[in-house]
């Protein structure tokens, strides 16, 4: 178990410490100075987004205090806020920087193309996460608000595969993203762009048999996909045309590019036991990535408590809880630094190969051959279509 809690309800409530997770409007004005500087100020955000926050990890060290995971909704409602505003921000920044570099604001192709790569790392490491919290609420408008900002970065069967799929076979061979031992992270994208659609759409269609409907009835959310990405699409073609739709594009690619990033040091190397026949051990925190720098963890609302999060999925972003190295695999840096380093191979093998071994040798001593685990060699868990 985690340590015990060290922040309260009365700590947690506090407006002041609600707002260090509201770091990521800073990217707003970063945004706007990119847009209308343009030349090399389209490399803000990026740089923003991956260095300045890996500096600040640096300064800001670890948090490894656990709030008390008993902590009513009611004392969130400063940290639920964020994520609840943030598709109408991210709409009016990607929309308003559509007109602007279509209608004269922006001369240069390549310019517009850094520009809205740039725009990636808003919908992509802030607008994606954020939706990842909201999906995983009961509240129908908080999911309608995940879904509107995975349409906006058209992956919206993300919300199918993670639901359906990637909770409950991760670190399993039915999970796409549970990126495998020495697998380099340009060949796992490769494979998770041509697998994880079918692989949504199965899950889908097997929640459907089993209320006595096929595939196409109404109610396969994948209509609404469809429509939400349609107007998403249409919309950037009204306002800035067939260039205007091409660098949207150009965004989401971005957005998608960076999820997948992150999707593949979250679980890199990590594998359930098969306890033979098709079955596998429980979720446990050891099958996840633990990152406890602060700073990364306030921009990325504690997604890299992801141990806790795999452990108790509906448990909200500010009541996560870090985990110790002798319970789950700690990173050696956030997030930022570690997807900047998974796009080198050579370098994430040297940095990453040697805890996975690690890993193995504390956690399961006793398995000697890991080559099916290696290679998704093993059966498929029960009931997996």
């Amino acid at each position: 178990m985690p340590a015990p809690p060290t922040r309260g309800a009365e700590d947690i409530r506090q407006l002041r410490n609600a707002l260090p997770f509201w770091i990521s409007l800073l990217l707003l004005p970063v945004a706007w100075i990119a847009a209308t500087v343009g030349s090399w100020a389209v490399l803000l955000l990026p740089l923003f987004g991956w260095g300045m926050v890996t500096v600040l990890d640096i300064a800001g060290g670890l948090d490894e205090t656990n709030p008390d995971p008993q902590v009513s909704e009611r004392d969130l409602v400063w940290y639920r806020l964020i994520t609840m505003i943030w598709f109408p921000i991210q709409f009016i920044v990607v929309y308003a920087c559509l007109w602007w570099a279509t209608h004269g604001g922006m001369d240069g192709t390549l310019e517009k193309i850094g520009l809205f790569f740039g725009l990636g790392v808003i919908s992509g490491t802030v607008g994606i996460v954020y939706s990842h919290e909201l999906l995983h609420q009961r509240n129908r408008v908080e999911r309608w608000l995940g879904d509107l900002l995975l349409a906006m970065v058209l992956y919206s069967h993300f919300r199918s595969e993670h639901l359906l799929v990637h909770h409950r076979y991760v670190a399993t061979p039915r999970d796409p993203v549970s990126a495998r031992y020495n697998e380099g992270f340009h060949r796992f994208f490769l494979r998770v762009l041509l697998t994880c659609p079918p692989s949504a759409w199965r899950a889908e269609a097997q929640m459907l048999a089993r209320k006595g409907r096929g595939p196409w009835h109404l109610s396969n959310p994948f209509w609404k996909y469809a429509a939400l990405q349609g107007l998403m699409l249409g919309l950037a073609l009204a306002i800035g045309g067939w260039a205007g739709l091409g660098l949207f594009v150009v965004q989401a690619f971005s957005a998608i590019w960076q999820l997948e990033l992150t999707n593949y040091i979250e679980h890199y190397g990590l594998t359930r036991r098969h306890l033979g026949e098709g079955k596998y051990e429980h979720v446990l925190p050891r099958h996840s990535w633990n990152a406890a720098h602060k700073v990364s963890n306030w921009f990325l609302i504690n997604l890299q408590r992801h141990s806790d999060h795999h452990y108790k999925p509906d448990r909200r972003f500010p009541l996560l809880q870090t985990y110790t190295a002798d319970e789950a695999p700690q990173l050696p840096y956030g997030y930022p630094a570690m997807t900047t380093l998974a796009m080198i191979p050579p370098v994430w093998r040297r940095v990453m190969n040697p805890r996975v071994r690690a890993w193995r040798r504390q956690f399961y001593p006793d398995i000697a051959d890991w080559k099916p685990y290696n290679r998704g060699q093993l059966p498929k868990p029960r009931g997996a279509s």
